[in-house]
């Protein structure tokens, strides 16, 4: 799965971060609920609209987002 099909950044949407599918859920509300303890099916029973690709899809971009992010300290 690429998360580029779902993951979407509008400049006027939620101050241009990255949202799912156009929406005004924002990776960061998904991963701050999966950090809470909530589970996938807490998240999708709460959003109806979210699908687990969905939340797959946030999990790549952060980790993708860590890998750019990576310093190698000496």
């Amino acid at each position: 799965m690429t998360y580029g099909d779902i993951i979407t950044i509008e400049p006027g949407k939620r101050g241009g971060k990255p949202c799912i599918r156009g929406m005004r859920i924002t990776v960061y509300d998904i991963l701050e609920y999966l950090a809470a303890g909530m589970s996938h099916q807490e998240i999708l029973e709460d959003f109806p609209y979210l699908t687990e690709d969905d939340i797959r899809a946030c999990l790549s971009y952060a980790a993708d987002r860590e890998k750019m992010l990576m310093v190698v300290k000496v």
